[in-house]
């Protein structure tokens, strides 16, 4: 299989670093082939912009979707979007590598996401009807491919806990997994997460490492989180709010996750 390791932070002798070799090693020896977006090395251009579009004309305003469209219709977007795009193309399964910066994906990551998911590759496709609305939230150009974030944070796990102060992680994560790999098509697995950073010791590194082994190992196997399909059934459509008997007493990110 094809695997897509997008890795974002801008020290490679980090933990991330040894984490993303790591992963790729094991990866690699699976018999998988890899290909890594390192986007600090990559000198990756965060911001969305008219130099994104090459037939862009400054006498008229800028469309961050409208350009988007027209520049990925005609095949003239930036040589680095549609790279990042033939790397999707090719790979049956993506990991987003990243820290928890301040509840969220470094900047560099989200400016990935903003120019290579383009208008007419990641959305903007699909019939919209009183039937369907497009093709996304389980279906879209990158159905049938799986993802995963393996995402590092200082904090304990307490911290990001039901009732830990700084939210459960499922949810502050829910704008990722729902929104960015969901939306487009993406069956999401668990995440893959580390706590507590800066205590990190080469017993601990080594234990990491044999559960991300097996999180590796089972990339295939593993049951995605159920996230709910938008076209089959469960939400009205144009609406797009589930169906009242669906989840009744539920309300907020976790009634878009089918349970047992």
């Amino acid at each position: 299989m094809n695997i897509l390791l997008v890795y974002a932070h801008p020290e490679p002798r980090s933990l991330n670093g040894a984490l993303r070799d790591f992963a790729v090693q094991r990866l690699e020896a699976a018999g998988h082939q890899v290909r890594v977006s390192d986007l600090y090395a990559m000198g990756w251009k965060a911001t969305l912009d008219a130099d994104d579009h090459l037939d862009y004309r400054p006498d008229n305003p800028f469309s961050p979707s409208g350009d988007s469209r027209q520049a990925f219709a005609n095949g003239r977007q930036s040589a680095d979007i549609a790279g990042e795009q033939d790397k999707l193309r090719w790979a049956d399964g993506l990991i987003l590598q990243f820290p928890l910066w301040w509840f969220s994906m470094p900047a560099i990551l989200k400016g990935w996401v903003d120019r290579v998911y383009a208008y007419g590759f990641a959305y903007g496709v699909g019939e919209h009807s009183d039937k369907r609305w497009g093709s996304r939230y389980g279906e879209g150009n990158l159905a049938g491919k799986r993802a995963m974030l393996m995402v590092t944070t200082g904090g304990w796990d307490s911290h990001y806990s039901a009732r830990g102060i700084n939210g459960p992680m499922d949810d502050l994560l829910f704008p990722i997994q729902h929104g960015i790999l969901h939306y487009p098509g993406f069956e999401v697995l668990p995440p893959f997460l580390v706590y507590r950073t800066s205590r990190m010791d080469d017993s601990r590194f080594a234990a990491l490492g044999e559960e991300l082994g097996q999180r590796l190992d089972n990339f295939w196997q593993t049951p995605p989180i159920a996230y709910r399909r938008q076209n089959a059934g469960d939400y009205e459509i144009p609406a797009l709010t589930l169906r009242p008997d669906l989840a009744p007493q539920q309300h907020g990110f976790a009634a878009h996750i089918e349970r047992d």
